[in-house]
């Protein structure tokens, strides 16, 4: 599709929206969607006014309120402007690798606490390195302190939202979120009910803890949650009524352990664990409702426009699918058929795709390689632990040790109590040699584990 004709798609979605009477499709807690629509025209009218005639500028977008972000998103798209989605939270060391990085010409949006004047940031036209507009620029990899920027289009996001349509046989999405929109998780909510037709309602967790939830017929709505999230809710009698109403609860982000998969089972939650990333615009393999009330484990099978491959030799995961970004900013990748990820995994007789874990995670202790996703579900096994994470550390013995950070379920349990349980289940050389009892395990808003956080405690524990 030609980027004008994304762009009058865009519009016209709008205005096709705007001129339905009574069509409430957007629910925003004490927000007007006519606030949207207004929003939305007069910032495209500034920038086609203004930038007609130039480079279209690159802008930041970090707007806390939904409307404004989402607005200010649509804008940008339909006058082919490059915008970067970025976490009004961010503190001043990952601002100053965003606007380093990003050399922004306008900035939407900004952080009260933040002490770089980014309000008053100001750059001169620059020539956008790519060769392409209306780039729309996701964040990835904050966890590991390097921010980057997955160079997607609308082309490549609306063409998830068509395999989600086709894989749950959709017409009109209907989308609850409650995850940040800077992120692709809670972008691709808007983006499916947006592009589809569909109602979006947008609030937060605490919102909904603190106060009443919206009266919905939410059998015909999706929510997207991360394993932490979801924990909360299953906590609170209430909202885990509230949940089991959805039509369908997917889930992705980090790993779920089994105690929280096999809590939502008993409450009937329909829940669709999912496979996905920034770089593939959300989910490209997602095990149905229906199949993970019948108790099947596993991340399910490949949406429609997306393929998978295992390497042979590796067992890494291939993935091509017409959704994959295509770059990080500011290089685009060479033309490949396939991107190959960290992560490891098999496809069953079935087509169901299974993940053992990440290249990344491996440990080698002994000449042995272990994947600590395995340990770790053993261990959560035993029901002695409420988090787990195993990691290795450098030894001159084993060359790497086995470590299990945890957090008892019981103060009182003593990691022997643990071991005794893991020896029938384990060979020898999987057994944690070393354990670090905590409080609370380091985890992101998505519920990924810090691991670098946890290899520097294990380090000057072990260093004592």
């Amino acid at each position: 599709m030609e980027q004008k004709l994304v762009s009058l798609e865009i519009l016209e979605t709008l205005q096709n929206l705007q001129n339905i009477k009574n069509h409430d499709w957007l629910f925003i807690e004490h927000q007007n969607q006519d606030k949207f629509y207004q929003i939305t025209t007069e910032l495209y009218s500034q920038l086609v006014d203004r930038y007609q005639k130039t480079t279209p500028p690159k802008i930041i977008l970090a707007e806390r309120e939904p409307i404004k972000f989402l607005a200010s998103f649509l804008a940008a798209c339909a006058a082919e402007c490059p915008v970067f989605l970025c976490n009004p939270d961010w503190g001043n060391h990952e601002w100053e690798q965003v606007l380093n990085l990003v050399q922004p010409d306008l900035i939407w949006g900004f952080d009260h606490n933040l002490q770089l004047p980014i309000t008053n940031y100001q750059s001169p036209i620059t020539n956008y390195p790519l060769p392409i507009h209306n780039t729309i620029m996701i964040p990835t990899g904050g966890s590991s302190g390097k921010i980057k920027f997955t160079i997607h289009t609308w082309e490549t996001l609306t063409a998830s939202v068509q395999g989600f349509r086709e894989y749950f046989q959709l017409n009109n999405i209907n989308s609850f979120c409650i995850l940040p929109l800077y992120h692709v998780s809670g972008l691709m909510q808007f983006i499916r009910s947006f592009s589809t037709g569909g109602k979006l309602v947008i609030t937060s967790l605490k919102q909904l803890e603190l106060t009443s939830i919206p009266n919905l017929n939410y059998t015909d709505f999706c929510i997207s949650l991360v394993p932490t999230q979801l924990q909360r809710i299953l906590q609170n009698q209430e909202l885990t009524t509230w949940l089991s109403n959805f039509k369908t609860v997917l889930l992705g982000g980090a790993p779920a352990w089994p105690e929280l998969l096999e809590k939502a089972r008993f409450h009937q939650i329909k829940l669709a664990p999912t496979y996905g990333m920034t770089e593939t615009a959300s989910q490209i393999a997602t095990l149905k409702p229906t199949e993970f009330l019948q108790g099947k484990i596993n991340s399910g099978k490949i949406l429609p426009h997306a393929q998978i491959t295992i390497n042979p030799i590796t067992k890494n995961i291939n993935i091509k699918a017409k959704s994959l970004a295509l770059g990080y900013y500011p290089q685009l990748w060479e033309k490949t058929e396939q991107f190959s990820v960290d992560d490891i995994g098999f496809l069953d007789k079935e087509g169901y795709l299974h993940i053992i874990g990440r290249s990344s995670n491996k440990i080698i202790s002994g000449g042995e390689n272990i994947y600590p996703e395995e340990i770790e579900a053993v261990i959560r096994q035993t029901n002695l632990v409420k988090d787990i994470c195993v990691i290795g550390i450098a030894d001159q013995n084993w060359g790497q040790a086995l470590t299990a950070i945890y957090t008892p379920k019981n103060p009182n349990i003593s990691h022997i109590e643990i071991i005794n349980q893991l020896k029938n289940q384990l060979t020898k050389f999987k057994i944690p040699k070393h354990w670090i009892s905590l409080p609370n395990l380091p985890r992101n808003n998505q519920g990924k584990i810090n691991r670098q956080q946890l290899h520097q405690i294990a380090k000057q524990l072990h260093n004592q």
